[in-house]
């Protein structure tokens, strides 16, 4: 039984296709994510002229299309090492108090390399850092899906947390 069937759930991440060493994974949590909210994936891939480009200049361009894709009505959370820390309880009370609020789409995005541009910050909705530490994009998307995971068992009281 779905928590809200009203809100729906989608992870943003600039970069390649999942690789076969995470793709079970994260296939797995977003499966076990869809009990409780509607939810998906977009992988956003840039065009293959990018590849040169200076650090702010691909900012730019990721910041571009992700703000055109963006809708005036979506909560953004980018996933950034400079945004607040939350423990599992405290996604668990976010993902909780955005349903509350009546949240239609809640975007967690991924940014490329380089993080996100000036353009994405001013239009997100909260900063979220998962840890102090740096980790390869591909385990950042399983990371991200077993912790929202993770948060819906605990607003439904399941056992998951604590096995």
């Amino acid at each position: 039984m779905r928590i809200n069937n009203f809100m729906k759930i989608e992870f943003w991440s600039i970069g390649k296709a999942n690789e076969t060493y995470v793709k079970e994974g994260i296939d797995v949590f977003t499966k076990r994510i869809s009990n409780y909210y509607p939810v998906g994936w977009n992988i956003l891939q840039l065009p293959k002229n990018t590849a040169s480009l200076h650090e702010t200049a691909l900012k730019k361009k990721e910041g571009e299309m992700i703000v055109g894709l963006l809708k005036k009505e979506d909560y953004l959370i980018v996933l950034d090492e400079r945004g607040k820390q939350m423990d599992s309880e405290m996604l668990a009370t976010f993902i909780q108090a955005r349903a509350n609020e009546s949240a239609k789409t809640i975007i967690f995005l991924i940014g490329g390399a380089f993080g996100v541009s000036e353009e994405v910050t001013k239009r997100a909705n909260y900063q979220w850092s998962l840890s102090k530490l740096v980790f390869p994009h591909q385990l950042v998307r399983l990371i991200l899906a077993e912790q929202v995971y993770r948060a819906c068992t605990i607003l439904r009281n399941e056992k998951y947390h604590h096995q």
